[in-house]
C-alpha cells in the first residue's frame, strides 16, 4: 500500500527586497541539519531475525540530551516513552515507544520532503504525531489512517518506523500533505528484510539532505546480518549503536591504527553512527503472532551509546528508577552518568569554541582492554544473561509475570550499581 506524496515546493522562490533575501537565506540555515539532529534507524521484518519477532531501532540526536523513559496514561492505550526530561509532560512529545497493544514507533527527520518556509519549525509536529499515535494505534494500518486523518498541511517531515503485535513493520515517509509507505516484509520493498533510514526520504529530492555515511553503515552492517540470520538488538547495540566506522573515508577505528602508540588516540567525530548529540539509543523487539502484546520488549539504552548500558523495559506503570527522572539530576540516572562519561572522557577536549568533534577514543577503546567501551559490555551481556532466560518463560507461559519483572529490575540496578549509576 503505497500513497504518493505532493511534489515538493521550491526551497527558495525569487524575492523581491533585500530584506526578503536576507529572511530566506536566514531560514535556509536554520534548515539546514545539524550535528544534534542526525539519526539513524531501520525496522527489520520477523521474516530475519532470528525468533522471528520484528525490531524497531533508533539511534536518536537531538539538542535535549538529558533523557528519560515515561509512563504515559494515554486515551487509548498506554505506552512507554523516550521523552525530553526538560519539558516533559509539559510538552505532549514523544521520540519513540511502544504501547500496551504492541505498537512501537519512531522517527528521523528528514530534510528533503519539505522545503520549509520562513518561520516555520522543520518537522514541528513529529514528536507530538508519536506521543498522539501511541495513544491512538494499534496496528500499522491504523498509523496509517491516523497520518490520512490530520489536517492539512501537518507540519510533519520525518520517517517513520513502525511495528505492531501482528507482525507488521514498515517505514513512512511522510510530508505536510501525504506519505510514501515501505513495508518491511514485501521483498519488493525490503528485499533483504530491512529499511534503514537516517535524515534524508527515498521519496525526497536526491543527493538532498542529511546522514547518507551514516545510512551506507547502517546498510552494510543489516545487509551482511540478515543474509546470516544474525539482526539481533545486541548486534545493533554493538554493531550499529557503537560503530565507528565511516564507509566513505574506510576508517575503522577498532583496528587499532588510530590508537597509541601508532596514532594520538584522538580522532575527529564525523559522521559516526553515535555522536556527541546522542541521546540514547533503543531497541523494541516485537512479538511473535498469537503472543501477548504485553511481551513487547524495549531494549533501552540512555545517555550516548558507547558510555552507555542497554537495559529491557515493557510497558507497565512501574518503570525503574535507573530509567525515569530524577530530578536533582535532571534526567535519568543512566543518562546522567553516560553523559557525564561522554562529555569529560570521550569529548573532554573544551579548549575555545568548535571543540565538540574531538573524540578521545582511546578513552572508549585501547589496546590495554580499558576503554569504557570494553569495560562496559561484560556488563550489558550480564544484563542480557539474566533477562533472556525470563523473557523466554514468559512466552512460553504466555503472560508477563509483574512480580517478577519488578524483581529483574532490581536485580539489574545492582549489576549496574556502582559502575553505571551514580
Amino acid at each position: 500500500m503505497k500513497k504518493q506524496m505532493k511534489n515538493p515546493m521550491k526551497l527558495l522562490k525569487q524575492m523581491n527586497s533585500f530584506p526578503s533575501l536576507l529572511l530566506a537565506l536566514c531560514a535556509l540555515l536554520c534548515g539546514l541539519v545539524t550535528e544534534a539532529e542526525a539519526c539513524t534507524s531501520a525496522v527489520v521484518s520477523g521474516r530475519v531475525t532470528p525468533d522471528g519477532r520484528p525490531l524497531l531501532w533508533k539511534n536518536r540526536d537531538t539538542d535535549f540530551l538529558r533523557n528519560h523513559m515515561a509512563y504515559v496514561k494515554g486515551a487509548r492505550y498506554d505506552f512507554v516513552a523516550n521523552v525530553n526530561s526538560a519539558n516533559f509532560p509539559q510538552r505532549k512529545e514523544a521520540w519513540m515507544g511502544a504501547n500496551t497493544a504492541g505498537f512501537a514507533l519512531m522517527n528521523t527527520q528528514s530534510y528533503n520532503l519539505v522545503e520549509v518556509k520562513p518561520g516555520e519549525e522543520r518537522g514541528e509536529a513529529n514528536g507530538r504525531i508519536i506521543y498522539r499515535a501511541l495513544e491512538l494505534c494499534a496496528t500499522v494500518q491504523d498509523f496509517c489512517h491516523f497520518l490520512d486523518t490530520l489536517s492539512k498541511p501537518s507540519y510533519i517531515e520525518a520517517n517513520f518506523g513502525v511495528i505492531d503485535a501482528h507482525g507488521g513493520a514498515a517505514m513512512l515517509e511522510v510530508d505536510y500533505h501525504g506519505y510514501v509507505m515501505y513495508d518491511a516484509n514485501d521483498p519488493k520493498d525490503a528485499p533483504y528484510g530491512y529499511i534503514a533510514r537516517t535524515n534524508f526520504s527515498f521519496a525526497g529530492k536526491v543527493n538532498e539532505g542529511a546522514g547518507y555515511v551514516r545510512y551506507m553503515e547502517a546498510d552494510a552492517v543489516l545487509m551482511k546480518a540478515s543474509a546470516m540470520g544474525g539482526i539481533t538488538p545486541q548486534l545493533i547495540f554493538n554493531d550499529l549503536s557503537r560503530s565507528f566506522r565511516n564507509q566513505l573515508l574506510g576508517v575503522d577505528l577498532r583496528d587499532g591504527r588510530h590508537n597509541r602508540p601508532q596514532a594520538s588516540g584522538w580522532y575527529v567525530d564525523q559522521d559516526f553512527i553515535p555522536r556527541n548529540s546522542t541521546s540514547c539509543s533503543i531497541v523494541v523487539q516485537g512479538v511473535k503472532q498469537g503472543e501477548k502484546a504485553e511481551l513487547t520488549t524495549l531494549w533501552t539504552l540512555l545517555g550516548y551509546p558507547p558510555t552507555g548500558i542497554a537495559v529491557p523495559l515493557w510497558v507497565k506503570d512501574n518503570l525503574p528508577a535507573m530509567v525515569s527522572l530524577d530530578k536533582e539530576l535532571g534526567a535519568a540516572p543512566l543518562s546522567h552518568c553516560s553523559l557525564h562519561l561522554s562529555d569529560t572522557e570521550v569529548f573532554a577536549y573544551h579548549q575555545g569554541m568548535g571543540t565538540g568533534k574531538y573524540l578521545h577514543w582511546e578513552a572508549l577503546w585501547n589496546s590495554q582492554g580499558t576503554g569504557w567501551m570494553q569495560r562496559l559490555r561484560p556488563i550489558e551481556e550480564e544484563v542480557f544473561r539474566i533477562t533472556q532466560p525470563i523473557l523466554e518463560r514468559w512466552r512460553k507461559q504466555g503472560a508477563l509475570d509483574e512480580k517478577e519483572m519488578k524483581q529483574l529490575y532490581k536485580d539489574i540496578e545492582e549489576t549496574l550499581t556502582p559502575s553505571c549509576l551514580p
